[in-house]
């Protein structure tokens, strides 16, 4: 007997409800109520990320037919980004369906980016071990369109450092420089936060799975701080 979810903002059906429970489940949940026979979303968020993967790819070479390689990588780079994704989670409440421990969930868990995103992939891939390849694509599908006309009418799927470092040389005539701030997190998931300094200015910080990520991310809030006028840069 199907079973239908009840997070907030989707209403999935599961033919094998154990599967979203275990896409809800964080690791620290098992390490503080022990083993149990389901295990924690990690799998199933390996498993899910690999169908976003293949269905965005597919979306976008549909979509795009004149596009080339290159711009078709960016743009679904931009889709399935940890940022995209955790705001996606954010907005269906995945956050708070989590199942997680006391010592992450004091430390902001519910809330934390990395935790979101890979909330988002593990439902997705319990979905598809439920019901296959076509009830993702209708779950997905249509929650990316929006986030696609945003990418594209607001060019965020271009390279963010490479168009900070643009900005910065032809109007101040510096090059940015990324530093990594703190890194959070267990091996298996850690959270780099990284800033970006322009002269001794600092322009923007970020946070990704990887500092190269967090360097992306620190980039698209300084070229956020700078289109909304309020960046020190223009005082």
């Amino acid at each position: 007997m199907a079973t239908t979810s009840r997070i907030k903002g989707i209403d999935l059906k599961f033919q094998n409800s154990l599967l979203l429970t275990q896409a809800l489940t964080h690791r620290s949940y098992i390490n503080e109520h022990g083993a149990t026979d389901m295990g924690d979303n990690e799998r199933l968020e390996f498993l899910g990320d690999a169908v976003l993967d293949f269905l965005v790819g597919d979306m976008l070479y549909q979509r795009y037919a004149d596009l080339p390689e290159g711009d078709l990588t960016r743009l679904r780079a931009a889709l399935v980004r940890t940022e995209s994704l955790a705001s996606l989670a954010q907005q269906m409440g995945l956050g708070e369906a989590l199942r997680m421990g006391k010592g992450e969930e004091t430390t902001g868990g519910r809330e934390r980016q990395t935790n979101l995103c890979a909330v988002f992939e593990a439902v997705v891939g319990a979905l598809y071990l439920d019901q296959g390849l076509p009830a993702v694509q209708e779950f997905v599908i249509p929650q990316l369109n929006p986030m696609l006309e945003q990418i594209i009418t607001a060019a965020l799927d271009r390279d963010a450092r490479s168009t900070l470092q643009e900005w910065s040389q032809a109007e101040l005539n510096l090059t940015p420089i990324y530093r990594t701030v703190s890194a959070s997190g267990p091996d298996h998931q850690k959270e780099f936060l990284v800033e970006v300094l322009i002269g001794k200015v600092v322009a923007g910080q970020g946070i990704g799975r990887s500092k190269q990520a967090g360097a992306q991310a620190a980039a698209r809030s300084a070229l956020e701080n700078i289109n909304s006028n309020n960046s020190p840069l223009k005082a």
